[in-house]
């Protein structure tokens, strides 16, 4: 397992954050999917909840993962909304209802679930988040490069997970 640390200034988008999308290009390949894509044009297939983004779809990201047959994924990019907090936002700005559901842990290990069902053996997943789990040995996955970006202040570093299907 690689390990890197580089500093770099925040971006809410975190694809346009240079060694992120540096990281990106370097392991995404074939069908590449996009649950979360804001305006990122990167994957092949793209989801955004959100309908002022030009994406192939806005749905909830769990129907999103659950449209895809099993292993038929090469590459997630997977850059949900990093805690309970960052969920309530987004889904109140939409409109959307915010409850315990959506709230909870369950809310991502249901996403790592499907992405684990979905993506074929040695396909690969990029975890954005401010912890190291990324999707995880319980679905198949091991890791073979972590990124370290710090922002510097009080900001969280941003944890960039590369996962390989090993199953």
């Amino acid at each position: 397992m690689e390990i890197n640390r580089v500093w770099q200034m925040p971006n809410k988008n975190t694809f346009s954050i240079k060694p992120i999308r540096e990281l990106i290009h370097k392991y995404a390949n074939g069908k590449i999917i996009d649950p979360f894509a804001n305006g990122n044009q990167i994957a092949t297939v793209t989801n955004d909840l959100d309908t002022q983004y030009d994406t192939d779809y806005h749905m909830d990201a769990l129907d999103f993962l659950k449209m895809f047959d099993n292993n038929s994924i090469d590459t997630v990019l997977y850059d949900p909304p990093y805690s309970p907090r960052q969920i309530s936002e987004c889904y109140k700005n939409l409109g959307q209802t915010v409850n315990m559901q959506t709230t909870q842990a369950s809310y991502w290990s249901k996403q790592k679930e499907e992405i684990g069902r979905i993506v074929k053996k040695d396909g690969v997943v990029i975890t954005c988040s401010w912890n190291s789990g990324g999707i995880g040995k319980k679905y198949g996955f091991k890791i073979e490069e972590i990124l370290l970006v710090p922002h510097g202040g009080w900001h969280n570093d941003t944890i960039v997970v590369v996962e390989r299907n090993v199953t």
